[in-house]
């Protein structure tokens, strides 16, 4: 039978990891939120919610509901549902309970809720997650030489809560409000230029996000979506390299990797103990 893999998230780096088990053979379905609230929307499945086909690096992604997942699989696509809270792990017409994998890649940063049900492999991106407590591995995601490792046992390194590089280049939302779209992604942005605009409410001025410094703008929240103070909403890069917003980025490939290979080394302990 065919291993399914559940990937929780279709943000730019659960977007490097559905990449990297698609392209090996894995049979491969993403859930989300109704609004996702993906920034590198270029690289992201989860935009597949807004648009309903997404196109990565010459892999399509579909919104579906889950009574077209085995069609959308055997088309050679990935399948998105809205479907924050797994449910379809409930649905044995769907998965299996032996061949079902699940990825967090919701990247929240905190302990993810137990399952209701068994799971043979819950493997779990970043902080939050410990292996052998709520959940069997996790994959180290912080920039490092320890990035796209796999521990059995413990923890990845804390949340440092500081972005990589120039802190500078992540915006974030100054206020409470409806965001909407001055730029677009891969646009060339002058230092103090308009991004976006924060609509408060009616009748309140709209609140300015601008570029920080001359650059790429690398991603942008969907346009239209309610955001909260602090949120991350954008992503401006000094390099004038446009396949930034084309290609899903190393860090999500090296990502990737570690989730393939604590997929392969589960299969073949499995394997040995005849489980598979």
């Amino acid at each position: 039978m065919t291993h399914l893999i559940v990937i929780r998230g279709g943000g730019d780096l659960a977007s490097g990891v559905a990449l990297r088990l698609h392209h090996t053979g894995f049979q491969v379905v993403i859930l989300e939120l109704e609004k996702p609230l993906a920034v590198r929307r270029t690289v992201s499945f989860a935009e597949t919610v807004y648009e309903g086909v997404q196109n990565i690096e010459g892999t399509i992604s579909r919104l579906v509901s889950a009574d077209q997942i085995q069609a959308t699989l055997e088309a050679g696509e990935i399948p998105v549902v809205i479907d924050p809270q797994a449910n379809i792990l409930r649905n044995q017409f769907i998965t299996s309970p032996q061949f079902t994998f699940v990825i967090d890649g919701r990247l929240t940063k905190m302990a993810p809720e137990p399952f209701d049900v068994k799971i043979p492999l819950h493997i779990g991106l970043g902080p939050g997650f410990i292996a052998g407590e709520n959940c069997n591995a996790v994959i180290e995601t912080r920039r490092s030489h320890t990035l796209g490792r796999v521990y059995w046992s413990g923890a990845s390194q804390t949340d440092s809560g500081e972005p990589d590089g120039d802190r500078r280049r992540v915006l974030r939302a100054s206020h409470d409000g409806i965001l909407i779209a001055r730029a677009q992604i891969g646009d060339h942005l002058r230092e103090g230029q308009l991004i976006a605009e924060i609509q408060p409410g009616a009748g309140i001025e709209n609140f300015s996000i601008l570029s920080p410094f001359e650059g790429m703008l690398r991603g942008l929240i969907h346009p239209g979506i309610e955001v909260t103070r602090g949120l991350k909403i954008g992503d401006v890069d000094r390099r004038n390299d446009p396949t930034m917003c084309q290609l899903v980025s190393d860090k999500a490939l090296a990502v990737g990797g570690g989730v393939l290979e604590s997929i392969l080394t589960y299969m073949k302990s499995a394997e040995r103990q005849n489980l598979l």
